[in-house]
């Protein structure tokens, strides 16, 4: 089964520094057809306006997660952690018993792009920890894991019983991935276009699978997106 979630008909919310897509129900925006999808309970897509920014708040029992599209996002937190995240980069916290923590669009003159992602934990109250990686951008047409309750080849740790990869394809490329058994699969389409077992998906699309063997995965321009593997 497939269900496509269009771009177009995600929650939307503007305000003088911040404008936001709303994958799931978030905020001002709710909806009960768009809760949640198995353990993954937020993805927005943000656009932060220069020298503006998310100022210090709490977090508990949240799997947080962001990809960095395009400029850079300065982060702080109780934990000690003063950073910057650039695209190519992926930041992973456990807010686990709870963390505060700020994001800010450092830069003067250009717009910060990101998507951050909230999962479900697989254990409350553990103790919050933060990652940072740089993930290898030099494999087109190749799945790169970026995050994992079993971390491999890099991937940082979170806590939470899912896999997410990063792919980016050029025309003509193509990936496949088999589904195991009872899992289910959602794919954000970041940039470019897809065709997805038959499926077309525009920039801002996602795909929700669930009873399919796998997935055949092509594009006719450049794309990139990326893909949960979640229980």
């Amino acid at each position: 089964m497939l269900r496509l979630r269009p771009s177009k008909e995600r929650g939307y919310n503007k305000i003088d520094w911040l404008e936001s897509y709303h994958s799931f129900s978030f905020g001002s925006y709710f909806d009960p057809n768009h809760m949640n999808f198995r353990s993954l309970r937020v993805i927005n897509e943000d656009w932060i306006q220069p020298s503006s920014g998310f100022p210090t708040h709490p977090h508990d029992n949240m799997e947080i997660i962001t990809y960095l599209i395009e400029g850079r996002l300065a982060h702080k937190d109780s934990m000690g952690n003063v950073e910057e995240i650039l695209p190519g980069e992926i930041q992973c916290m456990s807010a686990g018993s709870g963390i505060t923590h700020s994001e800010f669009n450092p830069s003067d003159k250009d717009l910060t792009h990101l998507y951050q992602i909230w999962l479900i934990p697989a254990e409350k109250n553990i103790k919050p920890g933060y990652q940072q990686i740089r993930y290898d951008q030099a494999q087109p047409g190749h799945l790169v894991l970026l995050a994992s309750q079993a971390p491999r080849d890099g991937a940082v740790f979170i806590n939470q019983d899912v896999d997410l990869y990063r792919a980016e394809l050029t025309q003509g490329q193509e990936v496949k991935f088999d589904l195991r058994p009872g899992r289910g699969i959602w794919l954000q389409l970041v940039k470019g276009e897809l065709d997805v077992n038959g499926e077309a998906m525009q920039a801002g699309d996602a795909l929700a699978v669930e009873d399919e063997p796998g997935l055949v995965i092509t594009t006719d321009s450049n794309a990139e997106f990326l893909l949960f593997d979640l229980v």
